[in-house]
């Protein structure tokens, strides 16, 4: 199955210099907005408690609003209040998990105050059917690995692109992914949205999937490289991108179709993850077509022409 010809000539390469100052430019909004914006962590890396509870049937209809006020009467200000609903599951509509920002190292009683305090406002027992708690230093910690992980994943990414084509071919790939990382993460900040494990999850998967539909085009400029030399390096990417156009498109329709469904059905649970996801991998397309390649020809007018090997694997 083909979505566009590979015949097509798109000229892809004639663009690439708008783009490169558009992605910069959105790279650089994305940082300020990160230093200027308060981030919004999850406990995961700031430290706190979630709390689930399940509201009895015969306290009625209970909203958001309900337990969150229930919750900060109780001495909790500022606690996030989230209605897990699970479409398979009609009872799950009494589900709400209470996040808030200090542990049980904190306050030790936290899971009781809680249930004790939203069973009062509802006139009913409520069930606390889980509690997770992370102390502000072992928060800290997860951030710096976190961080730790995102840049071990770049060098080694760089490393084994370089092995498996030429050292010249590397930098294109990783800045594709900073950008693809960069840009997401700036997103996310600038919406307000929570930043947890989940969303380094799904930043560590972009990564992945980007890194995929690189080294696919890059396989292909190889190919065709060998065949045509590298005298016009500009024509034998521009011919690349358009013979794998239709292989990217339709992995990113497929992968974002699912995503998609994540999103409005997955429920809010994994709604952080699949959001990063959406936003990740329709930037990820773009960089691949855009960044990398352009990075690569960039790097040849400087430097002169990558080899049409295998570069230090060849060597």
């Amino acid at each position: 199955m083909q979505l566009i010809s590979p015949d097509t000539k798109i000229d892809f390469v004639s663009q690439s210099r708008l783009f490169a100052w558009l992605s910069l430019a959105a790279i650089v909004v994305a940082i300020t907005v990160m230093v200027v914006v308060d981030i919004n962590w999850g406990i995961d890396f700031a430290g706190g408690s979630v709390v689930e509870v399940r509201v009895p049937e015969v306290a009625g209809d209970v909203d958001e609003g309900v337990v969150r006020r229930a919750v900060a009467g109780a001495g909790f200000e500022g606690a996030t209040v989230t209605r897990l609903s699970d479409p398979t599951d009609a009872a799950s509509r009494r589900d709400f998990a209470v996040q808030i920002k200090e542990s049980r190292e904190e306050r030790p009683e936290l899971g009781s105050q809680i249930t004790g305090a939203i069973s009062a406002a509802v006139g009913a027992e409520v069930e606390m059917r889980r509690l997770e708690s992370i102390g502000p230093r072992v928060g800290d910690e997860l951030r710096t690995d976190a961080a730790l992980a995102l840049i071990i994943s770049w060098g080694a990414i760089m490393l084994y692109v370089w092995m498996r084509f030429d050292l010249r071919y590397a930098p294109g790939a990783v800045a594709a992914l900073i950008h693809d990382v960069v840009i997401t993460a700036g997103i996310f900040v600038l919406l307000g949205w929570e930043f947890n494990l989940q969303v380094l999850a799904a930043l560590l998967v972009v990564i992945g999937y980007s890194l995929n539909d690189t080294i696919v085009i890059y396989d292909r400029i190889r190919e065709n490289l060998e065949l045509r030399g590298s005298t016009h390096l500009e024509d034998v990417v521009n011919q690349s991108i358009n013979q794998t156009l239709s292989r990217t498109l339709l992995t990113s329709m497929t992968t974002l179709a699912v995503v998609l469904a994540m999103v409005t059905l997955g429920g809010p649970v994994i709604r952080g993850f699949a959001f990063a996801l959406l936003i990740g991998v329709s930037v990820g397309t773009y960089s691949t077509i855009y960044v990398a390649s352009a990075l690569l020809i960039a790097l040849e007018r400087r430097f002169g022409p990558p080899g049409a090997g295998t570069g230090a694997a060849a060597a």
